[in-house]
């Protein structure tokens, strides 16, 4: 690997890490020049990087306005919750694979912490499969969930019990009641859809 791709692959890394935890919001510019500066490194490296994460549906091209984080549309952002909710039903009619049936259960979680729990309960739920096209799936939708599971703290109320329960299930393995909770959590997030999206607009015309 030439030094032109092993930069690009590490500031491909370091920038899906901070999509993933938070540290750009839904709708937020990203400045290329600003991210050359920070690794080091000529823009070239960097826009391969960006441009392989537009290919992943985590950051937008919007040609003359630039780069940003994706800020979906009500029905886009409802496509998404439903299509992360089938995937997990999905897996969960798989089942688990005998070498994974055993899980370290989470730690409990601070407000701050809830959406990354999130995000490896449902990556291991994949990754429990064996099923490789499913797990990446899940991980794409996970990492475009994110940034939006960051953003509307404080929206749902009683999140960490929400949490909680499917994990409970999750490390019982009681299937059925899995997808029941997995559905009641999307489906709260769906009807408050027109909220988040309310409250993301609003963020982000703060940030430009």
């Amino acid at each position: 690997m030439d030094a032109t791709h092993s930069k690009s692959a590490f500031v491909y890394r370091q920038v899906r890490r901070a999509l993933r935890s938070g540290h750009y919001a839904p709708g937020q510019r990203i400045d290329p020049a600003t991210l050359a500066a920070e690794f080091n490194t000529s823009p070239t490296p960097v826009r391969f990087a960006l441009y392989r994460l537009v290919g992943e549906a985590l950051v937008v091209d919007q040609a003359r306005g630039g780069l940003h984080v994706p800020l979906l549309t009500e029905v886009a952002m409802r496509d998404l919750y439903d299509w992360m909710e089938r995937l997990l039903l999905m897996a969960c009619d798989i089942g688990a694979t005998p070498a994974a049936r055993k899980a370290e259960p989470l730690e409990p979680a601070s407000d701050d912490d809830l959406p990354k729990q999130t995000w490896q309960l449902f990556d291991a739920i994949a990754r429990a499969t064996a099923h490789r096209s499913l797990q990446q799936a899940v991980k794409q939708a996970n990492d475009r969930l994110a940034p939006i599971r960051r953003s509307k703290l404080g929206l749902i109320e009683h999140r960490d019990k929400e949490l909680a329960q499917l994990n409970r299930h999750w490390q019982a393995r009681d299937m059925p009641a899995l997808k029941a909770a997995l559905h009641d959590y999307h489906e709260r997030r769906k009807q408050l859809v027109p909220c988040i999206v309310a409250l993301l607009n609003e963020r982000s015309d703060h940030l430009h």
